[in-house]
């Protein structure tokens, strides 16, 4: 069979102008959503003159696991086994968030003791977060060595939660004012352990990469925002204070027991891949400090509010001995009156490790929402993709997208 030529002249790219550009010479990739270097169940069109990128077209909630709607039909403890799956890479985060949203409805202040629980499992969730995100980015560019140091160190504290709550992963551990369990003597012990040894790694990890050449050479200069556009682009964490925007709720709008802490914002102002693996670093640092002052002050008594709020289940010795105990606790057991719930709408947001994570939710009166929203710092994120990567070369996706942490569960809508 003949096969007929293309009877188009072949023009190479220096002598075809740029303002001649057709797209017969641009050609489709689809990245995603099981490329290796996506790490979850992203897509990523693309766009391509060669190895250049011409544009990008991210996929959002590709997973349509309806999140936020399930947030409607479960109750308000209920609901944290969802988010949970929200950001799988801090789980305890998410649950801080879903209920600071929960109780600032139901107007509920947390004891002093679960206020600086919770400020603990948040850091922790925190670094455990940066720990992958850097792992992954220094995996990508081609730092296999640096990853194992990050992914270690993330068991270490996945052994602390398993302690703590009996999960791993899906923690499930915050309550309607309070948590599931206190402290143990274990696991302050193996907190402390972690904050003696995770120092040492942090430094090996900085060795390792910070001034390695090629990790250098494939990160700085790359996927620049600029603090206007930062800004505009509705960014916040990390992503935003590398391109000079000096923002965290933990400052700006404190909750928990921030206030009692001491520790500083870590900024850049490059806004390039290279700043935004600086800024998780250091955070790191910062988190170290503020696990060490919640730990040598963390005071004492109950873990959960009251029985007279009927909102927390009361303790077994209040169930045994005390006919208040025993009414609440069968009230909330088997869900015939639960909460009190105004009708009222609320929005309440955490400095999680990726930005900020902010819950919207309305209460009409019933045990669930009647609408609950969600703001998640990758949705916005991710807005931000085609912008960054624009002008760039196609090895370096991988490094624009795990330097702004995508989680694809977040992206669900």
């Amino acid at each position: 069979m003949a096969i007929a030529s293309d009877p188009r002249p072949l023009v190479s790219d220096a002598a075809r102008p740029d303002a001649a550009r057709s797209e017969d010479y641009l050609w489709t990739l689809n990245f995603g959503p099981q490329h290796p270097a996506t790490h979850t169940t992203l897509r990523l069109v693309l766009k391509l003159e060669g190895e250049r990128v011409v544009d990008a077209l991210p996929e959002m909630g590709y997973l349509h696991s309806g999140f936020e709607k399930i947030g409607e039909h479960l109750t308000f403890n209920q609901y944290v086994t969802v988010s949970d799956r929200m950001n799988y890479i801090s789980p305890m985060a998410n649950n801080v968030a879903w209920h600071h949203a929960v109780e600032k409805l139901l107007g509920i202040e947390l004891t002093p003791r679960c206020k600086y629980i919770r400020t603990i499992i948040a850091e922790l969730a925190r670094i455990s977060d940066h720990l992958l995100c850097n792992g992954a980015v220094g995996l990508d560019t081609g730092a296999f060595t640096f990853f194992l140091y990050g992914f270690y160190q993330r068991e270490v504290i996945y052994d602390i939660f398993e302690t703590l709550c009996g999960a791993r992963f899906t923690n499930s551990y915050t309550r309607v004012g309070g948590v599931s369990q206190d402290f143990t003597p274990l696991v302050i012990e193996k907190i402390n352990t972690f904050l003696r040894t995770f120092p040492k790694t942090l430094d090996d990890m900085e060795r390792l990469l910070t001034r390695n050449r090629i990790f250098v050479d494939r990160t700085k200069g790359v996927g620049v925002l600029s603090k206007a556009e930062a800004i505009n682009g509705g960014a916040s964490g990390p992503v935003a204070r590398a391109s000079g925007v000096t923002r965290d709720l933990r400052k700006d709008e404190p909750y928990l027991a921030y206030e009692d802490f001491d520790f500083q914002i870590c900024c850049a102002s490059s806004g390039d891949c290279y700043a935004r693996y600086l800024v998780r670093m250091q955070e790191m640092r910062e988190s170290l400090k503020i696990l060490r002052q919640a730990l040598d002050n963390l005071p004492g008594g109950p873990v959960n509010v009251g029985i007279d709020q009927r909102t927390a289940l009361p303790t077994k010795k209040q169930v045994y001995s005390t006919i208040e105990g025993t009414i609440s606790h069968f009230e909330l057991s088997m869900g015939n009156r639960g909460f009190e719930v105004p009708c009222e709408e609320v929005y309440a947001a955490t400095e999680a490790p990726n930005g900020e994570l902010g819950f919207y939710v309305v209460g009409d009166g019933g045990e669930s929402a009647y609408r609950a929203r969600c703001r998640p710092p990758a949705l916005l994120h991710f807005a931000l993709f085609p912008q960054l990567i624009r002008g760039h070369t196609l090895s370096d996706v991988v490094a624009v997208l795990g330097s702004l942490n995508i989680i694809a569960a977040e992206l669900d809508r």
